[in-house]
């Protein structure tokens, strides 16, 4: 009827091992090259975090700088090609380019990322919403599947560039929200403005695909500013090498996942949804909405949704989703606004069981009836009572399947003919996991929503033959007592590896570990010297030896003495315990030569006095030697007066004899 309300319901179960496709969109500016080079060894951790969730996970990458035009890059030749310092390799700026496509191979993630190199630009604000669009709308190039949860992961240390910035560089047409990649890049970078928020909010929800930001503190408070316009979105704080960015992916799907918020498409004219969630932590974000929070794994909850239409209409129709989930539901709307029937205008046994009246096809009951044909006498008690007998634990009445008549649930039919059961038609047998597209993989039966397996065959779907022979090791352990056997495959434990958990790539090196424990055993010396059978008794089993015979790998350690141990270890089954050969001889080194320190200390005392006195008499004689040749210079340039002195009186007379003849 016309302004008044049709109300449903809509349940939700929350369980673990959806499909999860991951997409690391990174920041490739030079600030961020110390972030690089610790993403490049998160491969395995990274993946070790998503095969928590789910077993099909796919992971993809892709990076971002900014457009290269002036004022964001500058545009030397030399520059524009090699952006950074003459100390760092770098590859040409970019706008946006994707790397690598979904897979479910980790060998892959990594090379692609080893392979990539720092790059550079001049302002602070990146393209990020240039790459974020282009990987939202490139959905075939990225690789998202279709029935996936679709996580987009943005690490950055700053701002971004958004619609209208382009006109600092002329760039005036905006962006058309279309795909634009060849050859893995972005081909309009330089063409088309940066996308408006809203514009990137659209795509994102469009698609299904739920942002985390993983930024440093500086932006922090801009990407909770953005997260608020994105629906389903999470902001995370990075460390300052992005060391923390596998618990930061971790801890934003879960609050992803365990927050359930129900919306609409756009509403025909005079058409009211109002949500009211049914849930332990229900929140009311805005009148289009209904969120539950805190979901836990395996937990039933469920939404009544009121619909209200305030005009006549005919086959108008709703679409009902949950934001981050491709699912949808669709709602025709049609409205009665004329009674089509004639009433009888007096009871009669054959109508409502004679207690009530036919008003316009429906019974009106008399007081003390209730039901569709007003079958149930409830005496004293009052409607209300009556019907809490059919509400289940999760609150909701006949677990949404059924109709609560005479405080009994009365099922309804499932869409494919079978029908639903239970006290409160809770069960099923056509809603258990498929394997294969087939229910319970077609070796089990479906029983109330879980398969019943036939003999031989196990796992949530059946799709697993029961066997041990793939996860039998050379010792004729199940999988070196370090994981559990599940589908005749290792589920190993701690970081060991499959096939056989026999290796674990991120665990502390065991040779530097029993050190001690070698050193005490062996040579009752070290830091477990008094308590050495309590600190190693259960961890490790010795054998002193004058050569090697098993084949594991070789370690050499100094000891507390400065000597070096060589022994080798074998891990036995479990994750602590080893088998270790240790070999009698250690090489210690010799004691130094008290004389030969002595006498050496003395004879460079005496050498270096020698070197001493020998540099002052040089210096002495360079000296007097340059004295001596400024003297010749300035004796040689003296110029004597060759002149009689008039003054001067010879101190010898001669006398001339005049009569001398000189015969």
């Amino acid at each position: 009827m016309l302004g008044r309300p049709t109300t449903f319901t809509v349940s939700f179960k929350r369980v673990q091992g959806y499909p999860v496709d991951l997409y690391y969109l990174m920041d490739l500016s030079f600030s961020m090259r110390d972030d690089l080079e610790n993403v490049k060894g998160l491969g395995q951790d990274l993946f070790a975090a998503l095969k928590k969730i789910t077993q099909h996970a796919q992971i993809g990458f892709g990076a971002f700088v900014d457009k290269t035009v002036l004022p964001y890059t500058n545009t030397n030749k030399k520059k524009l090609q090699r952006p950074c310092d003459e100390n760092y390799q770098c590859q040409a700026t970019f706008g946006y380019r994707h790397v690598l496509s979904m897979t479910p191979r980790i060998d892959d993630f990594k090379k692609k990322v080893t392979q990539q190199l720092i790059s550079g630009n001049l302002d602070s604000p990146e393209g990020s919403l240039d790459a974020m669009m282009q990987a939202a709308v490139c959905g075939g190039k990225i690789g998202w599947r279709n029935s996936s949860t679709r996580l987009l992961v943005l690490a950055t240390d700053d701002g971004f560039h958004m619609a209208g910035d382009g006109k600092l560089a002329g760039i005036l047409e905006p962006n058309d929200e279309q795909c634009h990649m060849s050859n893995t890049l972005y081909t309009k970078n330089n063409e088309m403005d940066y996308p408006s928020v809203g514009q990137v909010a659209m795509q994102l929800e469009k698609e299904h695909i739920q942002p985390i930001f993983a930024v440093t503190q500086d932006v922090e408070d801009t990407y909770k500013q953005l997260s608020r316009m994105i629906p389903k979105s999470e902001v995370g704080v990075l460390s300052q090498d992005s060391g923390n960015v596998v618990q930061l992916i971790e801890k934003a799907y879960n609050r992803l996942s365990s927050k359930v918020t129900l919306t609409h498409d756009a509403l025909p004219e005079n058409v009211r949804v109002v949500y009211t969630p049914r849930c332990d932590n229900a929140k009311q974000e805005g009148n289009n909405k209904g969120v539950c929070d805190n979901v836990h794994v395996g937990q039933k909850i469920s939404f009544d949704v009121s619909v209200t239409a305030d005009s006549c209409m005919e086959n108008k129709t709703v679409t009902i989703r949950p934001l981050g989930i491709k699912d949808t539901l669709m709602v025709t709307l049609s409205t009665s606004c004329e009674c089509q029937c004639r009433d009888p205008s007096e009871s009669s046994p054959q109508f409502c069981n004679g207690k009530g009246r036919i008003n316009c096809g429906i019974c009106s009951c008399t007081q003390g009836s209730v039901g569709q044909f007003c079958e149930c006498s409830i005496g004293n008690k009052d409607e209300h009572s009556l019907r809490r007998h059919c509400l289940s634990q999760s609150g909701m009445e006949c677990e949404s399947h059924g109709d609560c008549v005479c405080g009994r649930c009365q099922c309804h039919t499932t869409a494919s003919g079978g029908s639903y059961y239970g006290d409160f038609c809770e069960c099923d047998d056509e809603h258990c996991e498929k394997f294969q597209n087939k229910l319970c993989g077609g070796n089990g039966k479906c029983n109330c929503g879980k398969c019943e397996c036939h003999p031989g065959f196990d796992g949530s779907a059946c799709q697993c033959t029961i066997s041990e022979e793939g996860c039998r090791t050379p010792n004729n352990t199940i999988c070196y007592g370090r994981g559990n056997c599940k589908c005749n495959r290792c589920d190993c434990k701690n970081g060991y590896q499959r096939p056989h958990c026999q290796t674990c790539l991120g665990c502390p090196d065991a040779c530097q570990i029993k050190l001690n424990c070698i050193e005490c055993l062996g040579f009752e010396s070290g830091p477990f010297k008094k308590n050495c059978s309590m600190a190693c008794r259960d961890s490790l089993f010795h054998e002193m030896v004058d050569q090697f015979t098993i084949s594991s790998m070789l370690c050499q350690q100094r000891d507390s003495n400065g000597c070096w141990i060589k022994f080798k270890l074998d891990q036995q089954f479990g994750e602590n315990k080893y088998m270790a050969e240790i070999l009698k001889h250690r090489d210690c080194p010799e004691p130094p030569s008290v004389a030969a320190i002595i006498g050496g200390s003395i004879a460079s005392v005496a050498l270096i006095g020698i070197f001493l006195l020998m540099l002052i008499k040089l210096l002495i004689y360079v000296k007097d030697l340059k004295e001596f040749r400024k003297f010749e210079n300035e004796k040689n340039k003296s110029k004597w007066a060759e002149a009689d002195n008039p003054l001067f009186q010879n101190a010898t007379t001669t006398v001339t004899n005049p009569t001398f003849t000189g015969e």
